[in-house]
C-alpha cells in the first residue's frame, strides 16, 4: 500500500531500517514505556499537530511517520477532503501504518517509502510534520531547506523531537535519559545534540520554540517566509 518508493540507503539509514524492522510490530506498545519516565509523548504530538494550524482540505506530509501514530490527529484537522502523505524509510513500519489506515478506512492517506533526505516534497504543501524522527537524520538541514522551499506562503513546518537538555541536573542525567528514552528507538546523545530548529530559523521564520520535559525535548514551529510572523516562545540558540 505504499504510494511511492524513493530510498537511497547509507550506513546510518541501514542501521535504522534494521532496527525498526525488528521493532515495527511492537512499536506502538513500546512507546507506552515513555510514560513510565514521565514523557507524555501523545500530549506532545497533539501540541505539535495543533501548531501546524491546518485547515479542512489541507495537504500535509508526516515525515518519518512510522506506524502512523499521528494520522488520527492529522485527520481531525484536514478532514476527508484533505490529504496526508506519510513518509518513512522502513517497509515494516509502513506496513503497520497501512494496517492502521485500512482499519480506519481512510482514503486520503498516501504512504511513501523514502529516507527524508531524498524525499521529493510535492509543491504547495500546507504543512510538514516530523515527530521524533528528524534528529535521527544527519542531513536534517537539507531536509528542512527542501521542505521549506515547497510550502505555501504562511504555512508551517513543525518539528517535535528530543534534544540535549540544558541545566546542570538534566545534563548530568542526559546519558541515562538518552539510553532509556531514545536508545530503543535508535537515538543517541550525539544525535540529541543536533539542532534542527536553527535550520528552521535559517530557511523560515521561527514562530515558536517550546521546551518540553525539563529541556529534554522541544516543539519548534517554522512558518514559510513571505508573510510577517512574530517570534514567540523560548528561542534557543
Amino acid at each position: 500500500m505504499h504510494g511511492g518508493e524513493v530510498l537511497v540507503e547509507n550506513s546510518s539509514s541501514a542501521v535504522l531500517i534494521s532496527l525498526y524492522r525488528k521493532r515495527a510490530k511492537r512499536y506502538d506498545r513500546s512507546t507506552l514505556l515513555l510514560y513510565m519516565a514521565g514523557f507524555h509523548h501523545w500530549a506532545y504530538r497533539e501540541r505539535a499537530v495543533e501548531s501546524l494550524a491546518l485547515c479542512q482540505g489541507d495537504s500535509v506530509v508526516d515525515l518519518g511517520c512510522g506506524t502512523g501514530l499521528n494520522f488520527s490527529l492529522l485527520q481531525e484537522r484536514v478532514g476527508p477532503s484533505g490529504k496526508i502523505i506519510g513518509v518513512d524509510l522502513t517497509d515494516a513500519m509502513l506496513d503497520q501504518a497501512a494496517e492502521r489506515v485500512a482499519a480506519a478506512n481512510w482514503s486520503n492517506v498516501e504512504l511513501v517509502k523514502s529516507n527524508a533526505t531524498n524525499y521529493d516534497f510535492p509543491s504547495g504543501l500546507n504543512g510538514i510534520l516530523s515527530t521524533f524522527a528528524l534528529t535521527l537524520v544527519p542531513e536534517f538541514d537539507e531536509v528542512i531547506r527542501n521542505g521549506a522551499s515547497v510550502l505555501a506562503l504562511g504555512k508551517r513546518f513543525v518539528v517535535l523531537d528530543f534534544k540535549r537538555p540544558s541545566g546542570w541536573l538534566m545534563n548530568k542525567a542526559a546519558p541515562l535519559l538518552a539510553k532509556l528514552l531514545t536508545g530503543p528507538f535508535g537515538g543517541t546523545l550525539e544525535m540529541a545534540s543536533r539542532k534542527p530548529w536553527l535550520s528552521l530559523k535559517t530557511y523560515m521564520a521561527l514562530v515558536q520554540f517550546t521546551s518540553l520535559y525539563m529541556g529534554g525535548a522541544y516543539i519548534a514551529t517554522g512558518e514559510k517566509a513571505g508573510l510577517s510572523a512574530a517570534s514567540g516562545g523560548t528561542d534557543e540558540s
